[in-house]
């Protein structure tokens, strides 16, 4: 879990989410017994070997060995006939470029390091042809959370915090904003608020009002794969009328990393220009490229199979009255889980099960907004495939319960 800072207004936005549940509620019945005295807690060392010794992952399934990783690409790349490029030049880069633009419904992409280059440079381009820099955010935005600022210290942008934390970003918020904006930038889906989204109409309605205003309007797309089975169109539908995108290889692809920037060829060959700038040019990008590029069709297919998965457990779990699970009900593959408890004997608990039962429900549970509220993310993948709903459900109880 990434660390956090709240504000009174977002402690009180958590606050109406989970109103109404046993969690505010003070029911007894949702605090966990007091722990025994427990032994010093595992080292990383130890919590990593039964962690890689567990036969099924609700969330945090370790990364392939990277060893025989970079076996596999290399190996990929062999059976392809793929070479090396320089600089992002080379068929490997280009095509796949090509093949992810398309996908998408835009004329060009561009590979990135990074999203947060990636996305940097799209604001940028918009700030300098517009000669506006305020840029319209969620306040849950990575922007604004994850990036140490660097909008605006690298780029002077200005951003301009235009919903409330507790939903999506709409078109009234843009209509409303208290500063002109020059572009927004959109989230799909919303990590922090558990992988919601916009119904298709508020998408489409807040595609046009920034059209209608002039506001270059940029799609957060880093876990924008697993919109699809929601909207039940094709994914260059969903980003038609957004002016660009940006996707990650190593959110639910598992690529070693890296990301793409698509749009229109005339922004695409400036944001190259603006690639070199950020020193992005890396000599090769191959291992990063083949790395998402053997991996993006299965990964693509597999995500309808982890929505429903997610839909079902979700509501499995909301079954205990001790857990709160929001979004419900969920429209992608993720969503959080909140319970009262101390995140310490959590920790053991969660450990003790892993050993035991051999089942990695999560790393732990972090302190919320709320005191005594702690939340922990879900997102479902293929590492919970060996695990039934009933087997994750156990778990919980066992976790609640302190046996």
């Amino acid at each position: 879990m990434s660390s956090q800072r709240f504000s009174r207004s977002e402690f009180l936005s958590l606050s109406s989410l989970l109103a109404g549940s046993a969690l505010l509620g003070g029911d007894a019945r949702a605090t966990p017994p007091v722990a025994a005295p427990q032994a010093a807690p595992p080292t990383r060392e130890q919590v990593e070997e039964v962690r890689r010794a567990c036969r099924g992952f609700v969330s945090g399934a370790p990364q392939p060995d990277p060893g025989p990783e970079l076996v596999r690409i290399g190996e990929w790349m062999q059976r392809q006939g793929q070479r090396e490029d320089y600089y992002g030049n080379g068929e490997l880069v280009q095509s796949f470029e090509k093949k992810v633009a398309a996908l998408l419904g835009f004329e060009a992409g561009c590979f990135m390091p990074t999203g947060t280059m990636g996305q940097l440079i799209a604001l940028r381009i918009y700030a300098d042809a517009g000669r506006n820099r305020n840029v319209g955010l969620h306040p849950s935005s990575h922007h604004v959370l994850h990036e140490d600022s660097s909008h605006v210290v690298l780029h002077q942008l200005h951003d301009v915090l235009i919903s409330p934390w507790t939903r999506p970003l709409l078109a009234g918020d843009v209509r409303e904003a208290r500063e002109p904006l020059g572009s927004v930038s959109v989230e799909l889906p919303v990590r922090w608020l558990g992988g919601q989204l916009q119904t298709w109409e508020q998408l489409e309605e807040l595609k046009q009002t920034c059209r209608e205003k002039g506001v270059k309007l940029h799609m957060d797309g880093a876990r924008l794969w697993e919109c699809q089975p929601y909207y039940g169109r094709p994914l260059a539908d969903i980003c038609k009328g957004v002016d660009s995108v940006y996707v990650s290889f190593y959110k639910r692809v598992g690529a070693l990393g890296g990301a793409m920037l698509v749009g229109g060829r005339d922004f695409i060959r400036e944001a190259r220009i603006w690639r070199h700038r950020h020193g992005g040019d890396i000599f090769h990008l191959y291992p990063y490229v083949a790395s998402a590029a053997m991996r993006l069709d299965v990964a693509l297919e597999r995500i309808p199979a982890s929505v429903r998965r997610a839909k079902a457990l979700s509501e499995a779990l909301a079954a205990d009255s001790r857990l709160t699970v929001l979004p419900r009900p969920v429209p992608t593959n993720m969503f959080r889980v909140f319970v009262r408890g101390d995140p310490d004997a959590l920790r053991r608990q969660l450990f003790r099960i892993a050993r035991e039962d051999r089942i990695w429900l999560t790393g732990g549970f972090a302190p919320t907004r709320v005191p005594g509220v702690l939340e922990s993310e879900f997102s479902l993948d293929h590492g919970v495939d060996a695990l039934t709903d009933a087997e994750i459900t156990r778990a919980f109880r066992r976790l609640l319960d302190g046996t």
